[in-house]
């Protein structure tokens, strides 16, 4: 993680995202950006989060290890989510692991400051509030769509959120899993002979193409008719 130390950047997406709005008293000046890179985590599972902030650019996924030791994804963080609502109301140690899948800059106060003073803020209390009511209705959702929607389509909305990569020597861009195939089958609920058929299904669709080098996406359209917008996500701001 960077943190970014910049007045004049800070002021920009406070104003440009109306964040402002939320408060009662301006926090601006108690606020930094973080940025942090791709595959790298944004918060970790049972651990102290040091900051509540708001995802300004980029994009993450959400997920949670279960007791047998597997983990489940729960959905995919866009601009403007929150990160560390639960932590902030609760006081409590984070529930669940984001990883970011791009570079990602938060705008962030730190979670003393914000225990401190925004939990007396009625305002901001209210925004809390409402946020965690839609959090709770996305991953009840997103929660359905992991035990009845086909591997297929949760495949096709995972790789839909997912970055790509450019190889020089076949010039072409392939899908960048980050971690390997095994943690990707737990992710989405499956067994990793079942991922792989299921790529295989989607080469055999046209939808993607396999070569020595991974997987690249052909026809786009098809892979976001598949993926429809299974994994909802929340704006708040």
């Amino acid at each position: 993680m960077e943190i970014i130390n910049d007045q004049f950047l800070i002021e920009s997406y406070y104003n440009e995202l109306n964040i402002k709005e939320i408060f009662s008293e301006n926090m601006k000046n108690d606020m930094k950006v973080f940025k942090f890179e791709r595959n790298e985590y944004l918060c970790t599972e049972d651990e102290d989060i040091s900051y509540f902030a708001v995802l300004i650019t980029g994009k993450a996924k959400v997920f949670k290890t279960l007791p047998n030791g597997r983990s489940l994804l729960l959905s995919f963080y866009k601009p403007t989510q929150l990160i560390g609502d639960l932590e902030l109301v609760k006081n409590q140690v984070t529930t669940g692991t984001i990883q970011a899948l791009s570079d990602c800059y938060c705008l962030a106060i730190p979670m003393n400051k914000a225990r401190n003073e925004l939990t007396k803020d009625m305002k901001f209390l209210k925004f809390i509030s409402e946020s965690l009511a839609q959090k709770l209705s996305v991953i009840t959702m997103n929660s359905s769509v992991n035990l009845l929607y086909p591997l297929e389509n949760r495949l096709a909305s995972y790789i839909n959120e997912t970055s790509s990569v450019f190889n020089k020597k076949s010039s072409k861009y392939y899908i960048d899993f980050g971690d390997n195939l095994v943690n990707l089958a737990e992710l989405l609920g499956s067994s990793y002979r079942h991922l792989l058929r299921t790529f295989n299904g989607l080469c055999k669709k046209g939808v993607l193409e396999k070569d020595k080098y991974g997987y690249s996406i052909i026809d786009k359209e098809l892979l976001k008719e598949l993926a429809g917008d299974l994994y909802q996500n929340s704006r708040f701001l």
